[in-house]
């Protein structure tokens, strides 16, 4: 059923990056391509009894913020790349819209108001995508491989020849990648291939639904040669990864230079997509935690040790928790080349299922840094709540800072209400760290302190 256009305001953005508007009913309609500020003239696809959803056909006042995309697969066409959404508005806007939703999730899903906003962490807009995961679809009648992200709300794979927010050298690949594939004997049973980019090394990991034959290896071989790239080979789940050819030059890391550390990884492994913002991430988040060398530390969800082991080189005692055995492993073999066995130790449990009990058994530590999936930490928050004021002195004793890395702001808020609310914490300051520029994701920080 085709609905008729109308012109309506522009009056914020949502989660999605989507324009939302009022109707003179009072009907919320969200636009997709839409800005504030501007007025628009939709053309209604969706029709629900308290929300209608849209595109814009005409343009009648134009944001000040709105600018050219940056890629020529942007956009609300048919066959465009749904991997960004929002490279129509300025990098500065984008981050005032992310920003705004924090504080708005804070407020309202938990009625908390920080007491400082902290300045956003941002980095370059563009070439920063260091993980990526790239579906390969072989079309045999365009008699054509696609290697790239989804189109815009679809499954099928954008027909992508550059991304700019891949680095440079993979943006530039991707012609050659496709045309690899193409030519290998199993181009239909290749579904995917993940992106990990080390400060030396560039990682493509290739899935495979099938035993690759002696010609389309020397084919990877070639390839990974002639471009510099490191190739591995995946036959089932993360733990079948294995290299195609033994190692050889640097291995796949990153460095945390402030700390004098370098991370290695596989590139399987949990890291951050953004490289050069997790720097910055992990300086601010030691900064605010405030080590000190008397600390007893605990870095819930862990991963490899990204903040552990720069936590180690100012304090002498701190404890990573993981739930991933692997990581683990490589967060204890992280600290053992970067000396820092002694200061370190790591555990793994499921922070899902922690309970008040298992927390107190862990014993009393003066911080806490927690970097939870999207899903949060509210088994944590709320064991931390229910030991509120219940343990005598002595025994055990909630930290007195805890410093919250979070990717998820509805998860971050329903977890600081807890904190808040129960476990008697004050929200001494939160903000924004743009991960992921041109993209709805929210990536933020946020302290709290007990009185």
């Amino acid at each position: 059923m085709a609905f008729e256009p109308e012109w309506l305001n522009v009056e914020s953005l949502d989660l999605e990056a989507q324009g939302v508007a009022r109707r003179a009913d009072g009907k919320v309609v969200f636009i997709e391509g839409a800005l504030p500020g501007e007025q628009v003239c939709v053309n209604v696809g969706r029709r629900k009894n308290n929300w209608e959803q849209g595109t814009p056909s005409a343009l009648r006042r134009e944001s000040s913020q709105r600018v050219a995309p940056g890629c020529p697969h942007f956009g609300l066409h048919p066959g465009a790349c749904g991997g960004c959404k929002m490279q129509h508005l300025h990098p500065q806007a984008q981050i005032a819209v992310k920003q705004r939703v924090l504080e708005d999730n804070l407020l309202h899903l938990a009625n908390v108001v920080p007491e400082r906003i902290l300045r956003p962490l941002q980095g370059p807009a563009w070439g920063y995508r260091h993980r990526a995961r790239l579906s390969v679809r072989h079309v045999a009648k365009k008699g054509a491989v696609l290697v790239g992200f989804h189109e815009r709300k679809s499954r099928y794979v954008a027909d992508m020849t550059q991304c700019p927010v891949l680095p440079a050298r993979v943006s530039a690949m991707l012609p050659a990648l496709r045309a690899l594939i193409h030519a290998m004997d199993a181009r239909d049973r290749l579904p995917q291939i993940e992106l990990a980019m080390g400060d030396e090394v560039c990682a493509l990991v290739l899935r495979h639904l099938e035993p690759l034959s002696a010609g389309d290896r020397n084919r990877l071989v070639e390839f990974g040669h002639r471009h510099a790239v490191q190739w591995w080979l995946q036959a089932g789940g993360p733990d079948t990864v294995q290299p195609l050819e033994p190692a050889l030059g640097p291995t796949l890391a990153y460095e945390l230079p402030e700390f004098g550390l370098a991370m290695p990884f596989k590139p399987t492994d949990f890291t951050q997509v953004n490289t050069a913002i997790n720097r910055v991430l992990v300086s601010q988040a030691v900064r605010w935690l405030d080590p000190r060398e008397s600390d007893r530390i605990i870095d819930w969800f862990c991963g490899l040790g990204n903040f552990t082991l720069a936590i180690a080189t100012r304090a002498a005692d701190v404890h990573g928790i993981e739930g991933s055995d692997a990581l683990v492993a490589r967060a204890r073999n992280n600290a053992q080349a970067a000396g820092l066995s002694a200061r370190c130790s790591f555990a793994a449990d499921n922070l899902f299922e922690i309970t008040a009990a298992s927390l107190q058994a862990l014993g009393s530590a003066q911080r806490w840094l927690i970097d939870p999936p999207r899903e949060g930490a509210f088994a944590l928050a709320k064991a931390l709540a229910e030991l509120h004021g219940t343990a005598t002195s002595g025994e055990w004793t909630s930290p007195q800072r805890i410093v919250y890395v979070s990717c998820n702001p509805a998860t971050l808020a329903r977890d600081a209400g807890l904190l808040v609310h129960q476990a008697g914490y004050r929200c001494i300051a939160a903000g924004v760290v743009d991960m992921f520029p041109h993209t709805a994701h929210v990536e933020s920080l946020a302290v709290f302190d007990r009185p």
